[in-house]
C-alpha cells in the first residue's frame, strides 16, 4: 500500500543532510542503509550507494527514478539458474533431437 499523499515522501532526514552537505557538483558517493527512503528531486544526479544486506551498490540517480524507493535499485538476492540433475537431462535430450534434426 503506499504512503498518504498529504504525509509526502519519506526520506530520512541524515541522508538528506548528506545530499545537501555534498553540493551539486558533487561526484562523491553518499552510503546509505535506508532502503525505504524515497527518492527526492534534490537527490538527481547524485550516485548513492545503496546497502543490500551484504554490499553497498552504487545507485544513479535520474528524474525517472523520483518517487521509488532506494531499495528497488539495490537488488537483494543473487539468482544462480534453476539447475541440477533435471536440467542437465534436459540439456541431453536437446542436444540429441537438434542433432536428429540435422542429420535428415
Amino acid at each position: 500500500m503506499s504512503r498518504s499523499l498529504k504525509k509526502g515522501l519519506y526520506t530520512n532526514e541524515s541522508l538528506m543532510k548528506k545530499i545537501k552537505a555534498a553540493g551539486v557538483d558533487s561526484k562523491k558517493i553518499i552510503k546509505t542503509w535506508d532502503r525505504s527512503s524515497m527518492i527526492a528531486p534534490e537527490m538527481v544526479g547524485f550516485t548513492i550507494a545503496v546497502h543490500n544486506g551484504r554490499e553497498h551498490i552504487p545507485v544513479y540517480i535520474t528524474e525517472q527514478m523520483v518517487g521509488h524507493r532506494l531499495g528497488e535499485f539495490s537488488v537483494t538476492r543473487k539468482f544462480n539458474r534453476h539447475g541440477g540433475r533435471m536440467a542437465r537431462e534436459e540439456q541431453k535430450s536437446e542436444g540429441a533431437k537438434e542433432q536428429a534434426k540435422l542429420k535428415e
